[in-house]
């Protein structure tokens, strides 16, 4: 067990204590129900419900019990693969699959469906819980991923992503007219009240994402990206940061048009070095359907949120 203090922030003042906890922890709402339901959440150190309405300044001692590894099961779900050999295989993960098991999310993820695919062929460098998975993609975004199936595999494709020699282009559609092509150089590290968001910082990661215009609608842009680093949504938070975030995002967003559902970001391109053979490889990925909408919409100049 152990215990974690949070003091409430003003601009939290009125926020429900679940909702609170969920955005300023890594824990889920359905977590934090269950801690303020079981008294194992003390606000002023008194047990209180999950819709107390914070005020500034009240302190919350979390009780949080140790955590144990859960069983992830082998689940049969359909994979878009496409590439396999013995040591690797790239997949065309769909918009809304989560790629690795997290508390609230233990089944359905591509690891179970990979568990499933491969066996016991995938490399456990990083552990139980991301079986093969050397890089991901966040839930709601689309696109092409690598995964593992050795140790050996893991490590040669891992120092590719250390020394930026792996190849990742995405594809958005972002909101607001851009007219020239960019580089966005802007350091990220976790949002300082918000842990489940990342942020531009001074003292952050380097991360360094290049834009180019595919084509500028007005209302949207159309955009191709490189990343150079691969820090967690970089691509994300860069485009929030210059004013054009990715349509649909719901986290660093300002709104969606009714039309589309999720973000409008896509894995579209992935190149690198067999780390075993030494033969380069290339990968791209169609735009999926809802891409495609989003764009046909917009070009023709359904430009409403």
């Amino acid at each position: 067990m152990s215990d974690l203090i949070i003091t409430v922030p003003a601009e939290f003042a009125g926020q429900r204590a679940d909702k609170f906890i969920c955005e300023n922890t890594d824990l889920s709402r359905s977590f934090a129900v269950t801690l303020l339901e079981s008294g194992d959440c003390l606000i002023n150190g008194v047990p209180c419900k999950k819709n107390y309405k914070l005020k500034d300044g009240d302190i919350l001692r979390l009780s949080i019990p140790d955590t144990e590894e859960p069983d992830i099961l082998p689940e049969n779900i359909p994979l878009n693969i496409v590439y396999e050999d013995s040591d690797l295989l790239v997949v065309n993960k769909p918009k809304g699959m989560v790629v690795h098991p997290a508390p609230g999310h233990y089944t359905g993820t591509l690891v179970n469906a990979l568990m499933f695919h491969c066996k016991d062929s995938l490399s456990g460098i990083n552990g139980i819980i991301r079986p093969g998975i050397v890089h991901r993609i966040d839930k709601d975004t689309s696109g092409l991923l690598i995964v593992a199936k050795n140790d050996n595999a893991h490590n040669g494709l891992a120092a590719q992503i250390k020394s930026h020699s792996f190849t990742r282009r995405y594809e958005a559609v972002v909101l607001g007219g851009i007219r020239e092509n960019g580089t966005v150089n802007a350091p990220l590290s976790r949002h300082k009240t918000d842990r489940k968001k990342m942020a531009v910082t001074p003292d952050g990661r380097e991360a360094i994402t290049h834009y180019e215009i595919i084509e500028n609608y007005g209302k949207y842009t159309h955009l191709r990206l490189t990343l150079e680093t691969g820090r967690t949504h970089q691509i994300r938070v860069h485009l929030s940061y210059i004013g054009h975030p990715v349509a649909g995002d719901p986290v660093y967003g300002d709104g969606k048009p009714k039309w589309l559902e999720g973000q409008c970001l896509h894995a579209r391109e992935i190149g690198f070095t067999h780390p075993i053979t030494g033969k380069e490889l290339f990968f791209t990925s169609p735009l999926p359907e809802y891409f495609e909408k989003m764009l046909k919409n917009i070009s023709r100049g359904y430009n409403e949120l």
